[in-house]
């Protein structure tokens, strides 16, 4: 099977089965790409019964190949990836997006759940 993120996105249904699947975002950062900022990738995922079984994510403006495979690991251009070991959230770094959809339930949910991140005492 496929799924293809911008055809989703365009209304398109989906359902994701018990069979094998890729699934495709060929512009990931969409709306990145859009306004020419450079943070834009090709993104592919392989799921086996609805369980991620390998992935990749091109970054296209840095020329970096995020790979990972359940079990295995993950690299970038062939170099093994490390979680770092801080385990203590305020001396910790947050990154968030908010998404696209302005459907206002939406909107008070993504709010609701940044004001509790950002209720955190993180560096930033």
């Amino acid at each position: 099977s496929f799924i293809g993120e911008e055809s989703v996105a365009a209304g398109e249904g989906s359902i994701l089965t018990d069979n094998p699947t890729w699934i495709i975002d060929p512009i990931d950062g969409t709306t990145n790409f859009v306004h020419r900022f450079p943070f834009v990738a090709v993104s592919i995922g392989f799921v086996v019964k609805k369980k991620i079984e390998f992935g990749i994510v091109y970054s296209c403006i840095e020329d970096k190949m995020y790979t990972a495979r359940k079990g295995k690991g993950a690299f970038c251009n062939g170099q093994k990836l490390q979680v770092s070991g801080q385990e203590d959230i305020t001396k910790s770094l947050l990154v968030t997006e908010l998404g696209s959809n302005r459907d206002p339930e939406a909107i008070k949910i993504i709010l609701s759940n940044m004001e509790r991140l950002l209720s955190i005492p993180i560096h930033g």
